[in-house]
């Protein structure tokens, strides 16, 4: 405890500035990538999804 709350606090908000002066907005080109990699992810999961689905109903439905 030989920090304060408001020297832990000062020091989170120099931190956090330091990070958002390095960081730089992504670029049109690789945000179109960064949504066509999440939407390939979401399709795959549900793809995945619908066939354990699909073959718990068949399984459930012969016996």
């Amino acid at each position: 405890m030989t920090e304060s709350y408001i020297e832990k606090f000062k020091n989170f908000i120099s931190e956090s500035k330091r990070v958002f002066v390095v960081t730089k907005k992504p670029s049109w080109k690789e945000y179109k990538l960064a949504a066509k990699i999440t939407g390939i992810g979401i399709i795959l999961i549900g793809l995945i999804g619908m066939f354990i689905h699909i073959i718990g109903a068949l399984i459930e439905g012969g016996a």
